[in-house]
C-alpha cells in the first residue's frame, strides 16, 4: 500500500514538483517518484510504502547494517569499515562531551557503537524497530534498547542524540524529530548523518546512484535542507563532516547498478575510483561529499 503526501514532510509546504522516477534496484524492480520541495529544497518519495507496508523492502541480503556476520566479499569489507568508523564515532562523540554522560543512538542495528560506548563510561539508549537487529544488539547491552521513541521512559534525557543514516528512513519525520529533542538536553547536541543527492557520485550515476536507496530512504537531504532543517526545529549547526568511506561503497553499488554483467574485479576497481575522484572532487566545492555528519546543538 503506499500513501500519498500532499505537503512537504520537513516544511509542510504545498510547493513541490515532481524531480524524477527511480528504480528500487535491491529489491523490488519497481519505480518510484521522487519530488522536489521548491521551499525548503527536500526531495521526497511521494507516493511511498506506509509505515506498516514498507518491512518486505528492507528484506534482502545486502542490508548489511542488520546483520553481524560477514557472507560475502563486499559484507566482510563493509564491516571491517564499520569496525574502523565505528571507533572513529567513539572518538567524536567523545570530544563533545569529554566528561561522556547520556547517549541515545537512534536507529543503533545491531548496537557495536553503543557497547563500545559502554565500555568507555557512557550511560547507553538504543532505538531499533528491526526486530533482528534488535534482538542481536539486545545480546551487547541487554535492556537498554527499544523498538520505539515511545517506549522511552518520559523521563529519560540525554546529553547526545545520533542517527547515522536514519533520518532518512523516518515516515513521521517531524513528529519523531521533535520527540528526540524533548530528550535532548538544553546546550546539549543531536548528530546526524545523511547521503548527498549533490554530490559528484550522484551527478555521475544519476539514476542508478546507490544513494537514493528508494523507498527505503524516504528523502534526500542536500545542503538547503539541512539549512531548513535547522532552521525549522531551532537548532544550531556547529559542525559538518565528511563521511569520506560512503562514497567508496555507494559507487560499489551504483556499478552494480548501473554495469550488472561488469565482473566483480572490474567493478570494485571502478568504484575505488569513482569513491576517490568524488571525495576530491567534494573537497573542491561546498562540501558536497556522498554523505556528511552534522553536528547541531540544541539552544
Amino acid at each position: 500500500m503506499l500513501e500519498k503526501l500532499t505537503k512537504c514532510p520537513l516544511c509542510k509546504s504545498g510547493h513541490f514538483l515532481n524531480y524524477q522516477e527511480i528504480k528500487d534496484f535491491a529489491v523490488s524492480q519497481k519505480s518510484f517518484l521522487i519530488c522536489n520541495c521548491t521551499n525548503c529544497g527536500l526531495k521526497f518519495t511521494n507516493p511511498r510504502p506506509t509505515e506498516e507496508t514498507i518491512a518486505p523492502y528492507y528484506d534482502f541480503p545486502e542490508y548489511f547494517s542488520h546483520d553481524d556476520k560477514a557472507k560475502n566479499l563486499t559484507q566482510f569489507i563493509y564491516q571491517k569499515v564499520r569496525n574502523y568508523t565505528t571507533s572513529q564515532k567513539l572518538k567524536h562523540l567523545t570530544s563533545l562531551k569529554p566528561l561522556k554522560g547520556s547517549y541515545l543512538d537512534y536507529g543503533c542495528g545491531t548496537a557495536e557503537l553503543l557497547a563500545k560506548a559502554e565500555n568507555k563510561g557512557w550511560k547507553v539508549t538504543g532505538i531499533e524497530p528491526n526486530e533482528k537487529a534488535k534482538k542481536l544488539a539486545e545480546t551487547k547491552i541487554d535492556g537498554k534498547v527499544y523498538q520505539s521513541i515511545n517506549d522511552l521512559p518520559k523521563e529519560s534525557s540525554f546529553d547526545i542524540i545520533t542517527l547515522y543514516h536514519v533520518l532518512e528512513h523516518i515516515h513521521l519525520l517531524r513528529k519523531t524529530v521533535k520527540k528526540l529533542l524533548k530528550h535532548l538536553k538544553s546546550d546539549s547536541y543531536i548528530v546526524i548523518a545523511v547521503p548527498n543527492p549533490d554530490s559528484p557520485d550522484a551527478i555521475k550515476y544519476g539514476k542508478q546512484w546507490a544513494g537514493w536507496d528508494i523507498p527505503r530512504h524516504l528523502y534526500h537531504f542536500n545542503h538547503q535542507a539541512i539549512k531548513s532543517f535547522e532552521e525549522i526545529f531551532d537548532l544550531q549547526l556547529t559542525n559538518e563532516i565528511p563521511m569520506i568511506f560512503d562514497s567508496y561503497y555507494v559507487s560499489l553499488l551504483s556499478e552494480g547498478y548501473t554495469y550488472p554483467d561488469q565482473s566483480t574485479l572490474k567493478k570494485y576497481w571502478k568504484a575505488i575510483v569513482s569513491g576517490k575522484k568524488s571525495n576530491k572532487e567534494a573537497a573542491k566545492s561546498a562540501g558536497n561529499y556522498s554523505s556528511n555528519l552534522f553536528v547541531f546543538k540544541k539552544k
